[in-house]
């Protein structure tokens, strides 16, 4: 709907405060802007137009990019785990089997390698 100063208020919709119709206007405006841009020549410049970040969002979107993303993933905290678990292995403890946090486990391993530069200063 275009409006002119010529027309009187009285015909402005401003009255009518039906959502339905504002988003009715809208879209019928969204229509005519997409009836533009799909013929054939738009279509066929788009996708060689695409900058490198948009190319790697699109390839990061499909269902084998994220599988394999979710595999590696997967490998690196299992490795990490596996990292922390050897690591907890050569900490004194008491009880030896004592469940620890990865924080306590970094941090015992910081008081143990500052005991063990002590003794060997000493």
């Amino acid at each position: 709907m275009m409006l002119s100063p010529d027309q009187p208020d009285s015909d402005l919709p401003w009255g009518q405060s039906d959502a339905e119709s504002v988003m009715n206007d809208i879209k019928a405006g969204c229509v005519s802007d997409e009836a533009l841009e799909t013929d054939g020549k738009a279509r066929s410049a788009a996708p060689q137009a695409l900058s490198r970040e948009e190319k790697r969002r699109r390839r990061r979107a499909t269902a084998k990019y994220r599988s394999a993303h979710a595999t590696r993933e997967r490998i690196r905290v299992e490795a990490f785990n596996v990292a922390f678990a050897e690591l907890r292995k050569l900490l004194p403890t008491l009880p030896p089997d004592k469940k620890l946090s990865k924080i306590e486990i970094l941090r015992l391993a910081i008081c143990y390698i500052s005991y063990l530069n002590h003794v060997l200063d000493v």
